[in-house]
Formats: structure tokens, C-alpha cells, sequence
């Protein structure tokens, strides 16, 4: 635990749906969903109009639409999200070498390690400042909590939302922590909760009260023993520059439950192959193949292989994943499949029986462009699953196609009426709103779901002019430190 409150935690606010409010002028001020649009999908992002109406994340879709059925439903854009990452992150580490970052949107930063704090003014006038210079450069807003330890920074970062600023002052973090929810602390989920509450502990304080030993009687001794020191306010982890990558998997959810055998095959070598990507994207490897299969009872299933030594060969991942989905029955039907791949290391050791597999397999296309089998099928069977999907995908309706390629909030550009974002498909046509984000709200109008002139079109970024902040922390531009820190700021009692 610290003296001086130097731990600084940032939040972007609602960040996905903020970045989409600050992309598109007609949906400022208006509640907007982020998430899977599908039915089964779910909440990504709530903007802060739509979370007053009942919408929060992982809200399961179809709940939020009977909440707010007039809100503004958009498919998520995670190259813009990333984009507006690098740029906040960017202006973390223009503070201190020891940034953690816990996710797009969030992270701890150690402002004494940095030497840009060593106390509660500095602390504050860094804080402030980190907000002006964010809102400037992205055109996002984002909360900042101050404490002595990352439990009670992030806490503060919480209390402060949306767009505002908390210090926690070093020996008062008792006081402040009594009257919250135990919910509030580190590691109490709902199960949890619902455990201490039956044991008549709704509050911080009664943690406190109630002692380690009963703590541990209820939770068991790490559990309990943690619980206890947090309830105190105690917390001595240190901000950690680097945070390994334990895994890298992906997943999708299926509107309609697979019940094609071939079908779902065929769908556990797609992600596979995306797993790959991500896994060659990150600049690593891994050693044990995960599968995870959801039935149609919402039973979820994992199986696993560990492989000789690391790898990243697509063929190696898609063919360990074929033989962990032979051993899942699949009969009753499957909406959610995954694909992961954890023991993860930076080199890969060569497999030299994937090697040859993938030089059999390429010898057998070549033949079965030549040759039949004695049936008179294709001579391969990946060729067969491949024409069964294709058959399928053309079953698939005008809509479905339509709203996969124009994917509702996804940008577009028209060579006419110029850069714009989908606001709907179907029926053969697809809806766009005409604007970007420095204009005002736009037209609407409707095209062909093939029209030549309308193509898919990269984000633009949010701010048209963005300020050159290179010399902060420094000394903040002439432009923005006029701006002070803003509304929203507040100290623990």
C-alpha cells in the first residue's frame, strides 16, 4: 500500500458505444447497442441512454430489443476500437513504463514509476490532464480513479463514471469501502454474493467485521484470507508492464442449432484457421489444441489435446480439433463452437508429419482435378465438405446474405453521395445514412443490396484535426489547457 495516491486507473466510458455515437452525428444524445445482432447475441457495449432504459452487457439480444426497441442496434467494428486503443494506450505510456493494460478499453498505470507524481496534487493535475488530452485526441470521453493500490483505483474509476475523476486518499479507504455492496470488491460474482449474503454479510463493513477465520470458514482459506484484506482495504499488487497471453481462442454463436455433422466439420476448420491467424497474428505458438462445443441444452463441453511441441500450423491445429469433435456427440444439435490454443510460446517446432500431410493433401487436389473415385464423386473428401457448405450457403436467404455483407453500423462508401454506415439490409436493399464525424447528421437513403456503386469502406478516424500533444506530459498544448480537467472530479471524504 501506498502513501500517496499514484496508482491511476482509466475506463473509457461505454467505449464501444461511444466510438460509434462519436462516428455517427444522428445517434449522439440517442441509446445504441453494440453486439451480436443474431438471435442469440448478445450485449457488447450499452450506451449510457440505453443502459437507462434496462440494457447492460452480455444482456442476451432479443431482452434488450423488448427494452429498448427504438435504440439503434450496430454489429461491432473492432478495427476502429483497436485504432482508438493504440491511441489511448499511446498516451498511458507517455506517462509511465509500467502501463497494464486489462482490455481495449482499460488499464493501471504506475504515475510514481513514471515520475510525473509522487503525491495527491500531482496525482490530480495528471489525472485531469489525461482526460482533457484523451477527449482531444480521440474524441472519446474516459473516467480516471486515483488510490494508493489497483483494488481501490479501479473502485475509484467506477464511482467517477461516466467522464469523471475520483482520488481515493491513502487512509481513508475504510471508511469508504464500509458502506459498499461486496460485490464492489475483486472476486465476489454473484455466486459468491449470494453465499455472503445468506451468511448475512451485504456490506464491505461486514466483511470487516466478521473476521478472517469466519471468512475462511465460509470461502475457504485463500478465498477467505484475501476477501478479509480487501474488506480492510489492503492491496499490494504491483502494476505489471507485461501481461502474457495464457491463450488465444475464438468462438461462434449459431442463430440456427447444427445438426449436419459435416456441417459442424466444417465449421471447426474455419476456426481453426482463425484461431491460427490470431495465434501468427500475436507472433506466437502453442502446444495444447482446445475444443469447446455448447448443445442445444446449453451444456458446454471442452476437450483438449497436447501436441508434441509448439506449433502454428493450420493444418496441425484443424486436424487436432477434427479429433476432439469426434469425441463430442453432436446429435442433439450445437449453437456455440470454439477453438483455442493455450501453452503458448514464441517459437514453433516444426511438424514434420504436418509437413507431409499437407504435401499429400495438395498431391490429392491436384488429382481430383483430373480423377474421379469409382463412385464417381470427387476423389478428395475435403472437397465434398466444401461443396456440401457451398450448397448450403446458397439456401441461405437474400436477407441473411445481404446482412453479412452490410452489417448494420459497418461503413460504406458511394461513389456518388460518398462515406456513410449501413443502417439496415433486407429485402434486397440495404439503408445508409450519409455523414461522418465531423459533420452534421445526414441523409438517408436506400439502395440494391449489389448496387456497383456502394462498396464496404475502412473507418474514418473520430477527431478531423487531432491535436499534436507530443511534448506532454511535459507541458500540456496551448490548446487544451484552457480546457482544465473538466466536471466530474471528486475526492474520497
Amino acid at each position: 500500500m501506498r502513501a500517496a495516491p499514484t496508482i491511476l486507473h482509466l475506463d473509457m466510458d461505454a467505449f464501444y458505444a461511444s466510438a460509434e455515437q462519436a462516428a455517427k452525428p444522428s445517434l449522439r444524445g440517442k441509446p445504441v447497442v453494440v453486439g451480436g445482432l443474431g438471435m442469440r447475441g448478445v450485449v457488447a457495449t450499452a450506451s449510457y441512454e440505453a443502459r437507462r432504459l434496462g440494457v447492460h452487457s452480455a444482456m442476451p439480444m432479443a431482452q434488450a430489443r423488448r427494452l429498448a426497441p427504438n435504440a439503434a442496434y450496430l454489429v461491432p467494428r473492432f478495427a476502429l476500437y483497436r485504432t482508438v486503443s493504440d491511441q489511448v494506450m499511446e498516451l498511458l505510456g507517455r506517462l509511465s513504463p509500467l502501463v497494464e493494460p486489462l482490455s481495449l478499453d482499460e488499464a493501471f498505470v504506475d504515475l510514481e514509476a513514471g515520475g510525473v507524481a509522487d503525491d495527491s496534487a500531482s496525482a490530480r493535475a495528471i489525472g485531469g490532464q489525461l482526460r482533457t488530452v484523451i477527449r482531444a485526441v480521440t474524441g472519446l470521453s474516459g473516467s480516471v480513479g486515483l488510490a494508493g493500490s489497483k483494488m481501490l483505483a479501479k473502485i475509484a474509476s467506477e464511482e467517477a463514471k461516466p467522464d469523471g475523476l475520483m482520488l481515493i486518499e491513502p487512509g481513508t479507504e475504510r471508511e469508504l469501502l464500509a458502506p459498499m455492496s461486496v460485490r464492489t470488491l475483486p472476486g465476489v460474482g454473484p455466486a459468491t454474493g449470494d453465499h455472503l449474503r445468506r451468511a448475512g454479510m451485504t456490506l464491505v463493513s461486514h466483511l470487516a467485521e466478521a473476521g478472517e477465520a469466519e471468512l475462511v470458514r465460509l470461502l475457504g482459506k485463500a478465498h477467505g484470507v484475501a476477501l478479509h484484506r480487501m474488506a480492510q482495504g489492503y492491496d499490494d499488487r504491483p502494476v505489471v508492464a507485461e501481461r502474457d497471453a495464457k491463450s488465444v481462442s475464438v468462438e461462434d454463436t449459431f442463430d440456427v442449432d447444427l445438426h449436419d455433422r459435416v456441417r459442424v466439420r466444417t465449421e471447426v476448420e474455419r476456426l481453426a484457421d482463425r484461431c491460427v491467424q490470431r495465434l501468427r497474428g500475436a507472433g506466437r505458438s502453442g502446444r495444447t489444441v482446445v475444443l469447446k462445443v455448447r448443445r442445444y441444452d446449453f451444456s458446454t463441453l471442452t476437450r483438449s489435446e497436447t501436441l508434441r511441441g509448439p506449433t502454428d500450423d493450420p493444418t496441425v491445429v484443424r486436424e487436432a480439433a477434427a479429433r476432439l469433435l469426434e469425441a463430442v456427440d453432436t446429435t442433439g444439435g450445437v449453437r456455440l463452437l470454439g477453438v483455442g490454443v493455450t501453452g503458448l510460446a514464441d517459437f514453433t517446432q516444426e511438424d514434420l508429419f504436418a509437413q507431409a500431410a499437407d504435401a499429400e493433401h495438395a498431391a490429392a487436389e491436384h488429382a481430383a482435378g483430373e480423377s474421379v473415385d469409382a463412385a464417381g464423386g470427387p476423389a478428395d473428401e475435403r472437397d465434398r465438405t466444401v461443396a456440401e457448405r457451398a450448397e448450403e450457403d446458397a439456401r441461405e436467404s437474400e436477407e441473411q446474405l445481404a446482412a453479412r455483407r452490410w452489417p448494420a453500423g459497418h461503413d460504406v462508401r458511394h461513389d456518388v453521395h460518398g462515406h456513410g454506415w449501413v443502417q439496415g439490409s433486407g429485402v434486397g436493399r440495404v439503408t445508409v445514412r450519409f455523414e461522418e464525424p465531423w459533420t452534421p447528421p445526414g441523409r438517408v437513403r436506400t439502395f440494391r443490396i449489389d448496387d456497383p456503386q456502394l462498396q464496404p469502406a475502412e473507418p474514418l478516424r473520430l477527431v478531423r484535426d487531432p491535436v499534436d500533444y507530443s511534448s506532454w506530459p511535459a507541458s500540456l498544448p496551448k490548446s487544451l489547457s484552457a480546457a482544465g480537467p473538466g466536471e466530474g472530479e471528486a475526492s474520497s471524504p
